[in-house]
């Protein structure tokens, strides 16, 4: 096995909880074992990563099925170790300079109208792989002009530079996660900074983005600290909110604190309505990049 894939933890091993029953429903969808390997097959004839394998995604058949994907550039190998995150932390390899037009053909090839893209944390580059970002957007410009693209972005340390070279590529939404509430946020994302995430999210919409931003439920926050940091979102104007349920990686993980029900989910969904939130997804199953096609007609 390499070791950076699944990179050994010093944390306790916290038994997985089983989950509810509403955590266990399963659709059925026509044609998904096909749609689902015409997306398998494409990326694995292109090299390509997505967060939907590499961060264990409980939505991947249903996305794909859908024949959608969220490509995660710059490697599957992350710099940031996140109690709560599944994807592998160690050294990067280099970036690959023709990732930017395999992507560009992928999504040309599925002729998709909203695609996502992501990237592990490289803080071994100069720019986070800002640039990185920009080159794959323009690729994707360059052969599908009406695809209308999503980025997903790490913090890249805030760094004015990095930020301006992605807005330079004009994607059409900004995205970047809170992941938690502030007073979990050393225990969760401890490589990450809590305003600096805000600062982000608030320089984008400064330079007139459409900015979205998310966080997982069940990680031990209460519900006054929920609403702390739905009010701090949308006090910098974030457009899109999305909450869902944090589901433990393996028992190496930050154990799951809660459950959240459906119920408390819906109270969120309202609460943000009312603060402002031009748009709220809010679910168990909800994750950045969930319908994300949809989130936007």
């Amino acid at each position: 096995m390499n070791p950076l894939k699944k990179n050994p933890r010093t944390r306790i091993e916290s038994p997985i909880p089983p989950k509810p029953d509403w955590l266990k429903a399963r659709v059925s969808f026509p044609k998904e074992e096909d749609s689902v390997s015409v997306v398998r097959s494409e990326v694995k004839d292109l090299r390509l990563h997505t967060v939907c394998e590499s961060a264990s995604c409980p939505n991947l058949n249903h996305c794909w099925s859908r024949k959608t994907a969220t490509y995660m550039l710059a490697g599957d190998i992350c710099t940031r170790r996140c109690s709560y995150c599944d994807v592998a932390f160690g050294k990067p390899s280099p970036l690959d300079p023709r990732e930017p037009e395999r992507v560009a053909q992928s999504v040309s090839n599925l002729n998709l109208n909203h695609v996502v893209l992501t990237a592990v944390n490289r803080d071994d580059l100069p720019d986070g792989g800002a640039m990185h970002f920009a080159n794959t957007i323009r690729a994707i410009r360059a052969s599908c002009p009406k695809t209308r693209i999503e980025v997903l972005i790490p913090d890249f340390q805030a760094k004015d530079k990095a930020l301006q070279s992605l807005y330079d590529s004009k994607p059409d939404i900004i995205n970047h996660n809170l992941e938690t509430v502030r007073s979990l946020f050393a225990k969760v994302a401890p490589s990450k900074d809590y305003e600096r995430s805000l600062s982000v999210l608030s320089h984008a919409k400064k330079n007139g983005f459409f900015t979205k931003s998310g966080i997982i439920l069940g990680l031990g926050e209460n519900k006054e600290e929920v609403a702390e940091a739905l009010r701090e979102l949308q006090e910098i104007q974030v457009d899109a909110l999305t909450l869902g349920q944090y589901l433990q990686p393996s028992t190496s993980h930050l154990p799951i604190d809660r459950f959240v029900e459906p119920k408390e989910f819906e109270y969120w969904k309202e609460y943000a309505k009312k603060l402002g939130f031009r748009f709220v997804f809010s679910g168990p199953l909800v994750r950045s990049s969930y319908h994300a096609d949809e989130q936007y007609n």
